[in-house]
């Protein structure tokens, strides 16, 4: 399969000339010779000193399928164990990367995507990504998600010139990185709700070619889920189709707005380990519950505001004390009030939130109800419940006051702190 990246290149009814500068994507059964092709006598040829960046399980499962590639590559295997996105994983590339490399070759997933993405961006050098595994939707991301100093942070970041992904490869993965991938494109469904009633209170730009966009992902992984979970190719290639348009999604609009929003700001917390310790989970693990447990409190709003109990407070909660008890222990409050300012509920009128509270419990409304929801993460094996991921149902109530505060970015989540539901 040809993702033609031109679709998706062209005036938009939103106004703007959305813009992709991913120049190839291809998703089929091996690729990887398309690759190697491409690097011999094609529009790679010209890039004489390539880096291919991996870790120790991508390299065991890749080496010999992609033989020929490595052998023309430096290649630097960073340690799958305790593996992040962060300043030590940067600095150990940049210690062990020769000073002529035009060319870097991401050969792994999130993690591994996210490192060579930034060294690209800061390096000013071109990347291809060989995914291997469908297992997250920032393979053709314009940003990375670092962790600086304790903070998750979203940074500027080099989107792929192409897209090499092998489903003799993928495919082959372990099946709870693909249910890994179909929860991380079930978060767009808060994410999206979460765009659509920033843009009703703020006028904050929108664009609905770009939510189609994020639906069809949505619909094409929806309508595979059992054969996804039983690692057929073909759907698995449906799978890693729906995260690239996720993916372009997010290109098109300059950040990761269409695909991430308060469901993952609840992963991001979990990730920074102020409310927690470290957890052995997945990304879109982390992200399947912060969605669930989102999708429970909107309805729970949404219920008030059509009984009449949802109130618009004149003066919101000072969560100052929080912030300082939570994030202050871990170092991290300074960090966090720079992230927050100017706070972004400072854009909202209460007057226009009192008139909208009705538009936005539609909004809500139209989400997957959450047996659904529930329903179609059991077909493709997804996590659910705060337990699977290490964590305890006491620790909802402060993940849901404190994520708001991990990005600046407006969530109905955050709205809710401007808002008051009596009789609970």
């Amino acid at each position: 399969m040809r993702v033609d990246t031109d679709d998706f290149a062209r005036p938009c009814g939103c106004g703007k000339n959305h813009h992709i500068e991913v120049k190839e994507i291809l998703i089929e059964e091996g690729v990887v010779e398309k690759l190697e092709e491409a690097m011999s006598d094609g529009f790679l040829k010209e890039y004489i000193s390539p880096l291919l960046i991996c870790d120790t399980n991508t390299c065991k499962v890749t080496e010999e399928i992609m033989e020929d590639i490595y052998d023309r590559c430096q290649v630097l295997v960073l340690d799958a164990e305790g593996l992040h996105a962060d300043q030590h994983a940067i600095e150990v590339v940049e210690n062990n990367m020769e000073e002529d490399i035009d060319l870097i070759l991401a050969v792994g997933t999130g993690t591994i995507h996210d490192i060579s993405r930034y060294v690209a961006f800061q390096y000013k050098i071109p990347f291809i990504s060989v995914p291997t595994a469908a297992s997250v939707d920032g393979f053709v991301s314009t940003v990375a998600a670092m962790t600086w100093n304790g903070l998750k942070k979203t940074v500027p970041a080099a989107p792929p010139i192409a897209v090499y992904a092998d489903s003799n490869i993928f495919a082959a993965a372990p099946r709870r990185l693909n249910a890994s991938g179909v929860s991380d494109l079930f978060g767009k469904y808060i994410c999206l709700a979460d765009w659509k009633i920033a843009h009703m209170l703020t006028d904050e730009y929108i664009c609905d070619e770009i939510i189609e966009l994020e639906e069809k992902a949505l619909r094409t992984v929806r309508s595979c889920l059992d054969d996804i979970a039983q690692g057929d190719r073909e759907s698995c290639e449906k799978l890693m189709y729906a995260l690239i348009l996720s993916g372009l999604a997010m290109q098109m609009v300059g950040n990761s707005r269409p695909a991430s929003c308060a469901e993952h700001h609840l992963s991001h917390l979990w990730e920074m380990e102020v409310i927690n310790g470290p957890l052995d989970a997945l990304h879109g693990e982390k992200v399947s519950i912060g969605t669930l447990i989102v999708l429970r409190e909107y309805n729970r709003i949404a219920r008030a505001i059509r009984e009449g109990r949802c109130r618009v407070l004149s003066e919101r909660e000072d969560d100052t004390e929080l912030l300082e008890k939570t994030f202050g222990k871990k170092h991290l409050l300074e960090g966090i009030i720079e992230e927050n300012t100017p706070d972004p509920l400072e854009e909202v009128s209460p007057a226009r939130l009192e008139s909208c509270l009705s538009e936005i419990a539609d909004i809500i409304e139209e989400l997957p109800r959450e047996e659904e929801l529930v329903h179609a993460m059991d077909k493709a094996g997804c996590k659910q419940s705060v337990y699977e991921i290490g964590l305890t149902e006491e620790i909802i109530p402060q993940s849901l006051k404190l994520a708001p505060y991990v990005r600046r970015r407006l969530s109905f989540l955050r709205v809710s702190r401007m808002l008051e539901i009596e009789g609970e």
